[in-house]
């Protein structure tokens, strides 16, 4: 990863305050205090409860941790930090997502660390780190319009960050109760334009009528699945690391799906994500398909989503 020196601004409401987003976006947001977030917690049927004095800590991290992200976004994109990304990492509490499903328990006060990084949340999943978050958010190119598919629902965190700006998001889970457990936590957030499931993504998700206009898939493949790119709208956008299942070379590949069908690819950053299992692991690729390189082995990390390892571009 590039060095880049990140210069600590406060973020001004005010610079967010005009942006359009979709209305149920802006109505059912309640005001996030310490009150609604034990009270979100016991609605979601998590364990924990979060005190004064940790809850008014976290807030002052994430102040700093907005200001890094926008300095992050600006270094990456030519100086562009989407104003809708932005308000969506201010309006969206991370906090709120620091959990373990596996042994049931909360890690609130590790939110906005100084140095980002993933956190375990059990069954080999992890809370990505909020910078590669954000890249990604912003690789999206999210719309208020846009219907939105995420392979690999995993914390619920890059969902519930682009149902702040996009119509409509969907989200899918493998690992079942990870899956079950995470679908809870929306709800008492007001986020009602979220919807997950427990499935394989390596199908997307059909029934969803009129495809998608962007899917972010949040594991790594060995190929693109031909369901996700079937599901792509005319004129929509893959966002997909591809790479051998714990193997340096993994990279972020952007595709885009030309109105008369054709599919474009770029290659972008360099990653490392977990491998995207279920049917991705045990079905050949479609002739022709292009397939990922085997890549030098590296120590297993479950969970481990690290940011992308060089600029864009």
């Amino acid at each position: 990863m590039t060095a880049f020196t990140l210069h600590r601004r406060t973020l001004l409401a005010a610079s967010l305050g005009g942006l359009a987003l979709p209305a149920v976006a802006r109505a059912q947001a309640p005001a996030w205090t310490r009150d609604t977030m034990n009270a979100a917690l016991r609605a979601s049927g998590r364990n924990g409860e979060v005190s004064a004095a940790t809850f008014q800590a976290i807030q002052q991290r994430k102040a700093r941790a907005l200001a890094s992200i926008e300095s992050y976004l600006k270094a990456r994109f030519q100086g562009e930090a989407d104003p809708a990304v932005l308000r969506a990492f201010a309006e969206v509490p991370r906090e709120y997502f620091h959990y373990n499903y596996d042994g049931g328990r909360p890690s609130f006060g590790d939110a906005y660390e100084a140095e980002a990084k993933p956190w375990s949340i059990g069954f080999g999943s992890a809370l990505s780190d909020y910078l590669g978050q954000a890249y990604m958010t912003q690789v999206c190119a999210p719309k208020p319009e846009h219907v939105v598919l995420e392979i690999g629902t995993g914390s619920g965190f890059q969902s519930a960050l682009l149902s702040r700006i996009v119509a409509k998001q969907y989200s899918i889970e493998i690992i079942e109760p990870l899956g079950r457990g995470v679908s809870r936590i929306f709800e008492p957030l007001g986020y009602a334009n979220v919807e997950t499931r427990v499935g394989d993504g390596f199908f997307g998700w059909p029934e969803v009528e009129g495809g998608f206009d962007t899917i972010i898939v949040t594991c790594a493949a060995q190929y693109v699945p031909p369901a996700i790119i079937q599901q792509l709208k005319p004129g929509g956008r893959l966002v997909i690391p591809i790479g051998q299942p714990f193997r340096r070379g993994q990279f972020l590949y952007i595709y885009t799906k030309e109105e008369d069908g054709r599919v474009r690819s770029r290659k972008d950053v360099g990653v490392y994500f977990i491998p995207m299992t279920g049917a991705m692991m045990n079905r050949p690729p479609p002739p022709g398909t292009p397939v990922a390189p085997a890549g030098e082995p590296v120590a297993p990390s479950p969970g481990h989503a690290p940011i992308p390892r060089r600029p864009a571009g």
